[in-house]
């Protein structure tokens, strides 16, 4: 089984020819994010996160794409019809052969002014995408995907978030807010608190790939 890195917070889970995409959003190349994905799962609704023309492009030129999301990206895809699966916080289910279970339910807080929206975390085969989102899940995670940056967060919270997550293996996501020295230092940060903790940190270029 494989993970690839791509552009800010998409990933793509692989396991022969079984693959789950999630997040695919503006600042990622969404065409060769989704070639031949089964399973799309949207964690919300910004579209950092979410390229909703190009998602809805590949569902209809490709009938087999199922898509996953909360309710306020679900009615985004109503015309879709049995292609779109509304996801509630806390459920399980199965996409593209693989178990899943929903975490959280809710963004961070940005700013007291800017309403808070849905967030769904995903676990898939030991792998945590949190979304925009620190919440810890109750079942262990072997990776975890960590939002490295974000107007939300600091980066304390961030260290805090993956000492208190304890995975085996650490790789940034959220990262295409931050220059190349931004990002070497917060990454540098969270690498050595993790490591003191038992979590290897591991920086994924875009199209890396690591094995599961």
């Amino acid at each position: 089984m494989q993970l690839t890195k791509f552009g800010h917070s998409c990933v793509r889970i692989q396991d022969g020819d079984r693959s789950i995409v999630i997040d695919p959003g503006v600042f990622t190349e969404v065409d060769v994010a989704l070639d031949g994905a089964q399973a799309v799962l949207i964690t919300h609704e910004h579209p950092d996160h979410l390229d909703a023309d190009r998602v809805r492009g590949a569902a209809l030129a490709d009938p087999r794409i199922r898509i996953w999301a909360p309710e306020s990206v679900a009615a985004m895809f109503r015309d879709l019809g049995a292609q779109v699966v509304t996801v509630a916080p806390g459920s399980s289910f199965e996409a593209a052969g693989f178990e899943i279970q929903a975490v959280g339910g809710q963004h961070a807080l940005i700013h007291p002014t800017i309403p808070v929206i849905a967030n769904v975390g995903y676990l898939v085969a030991g792998v945590y995408h949190p979304g925009d989102s620190l919440i810890v899940p109750r079942e262990p995670v072997q990776t975890l995907l960590a939002p490295i940056h974000a107007p939300w967060s600091k980066t304390a919270e961030v260290i805090d978030f993956v000492v208190a997550v304890r995975a085996r293996q650490v790789h940034q996501i959220h990262d295409a807010l931050l220059n190349e020295i931004g990002l070497q230092f917060v990454e540098t940060l969270v690498a050595r608190t993790g490591a003191e903790h038992g979590s290897e940190f591991r920086h994924l270029a875009v199209s890396d790939s690591v094995a599961l």
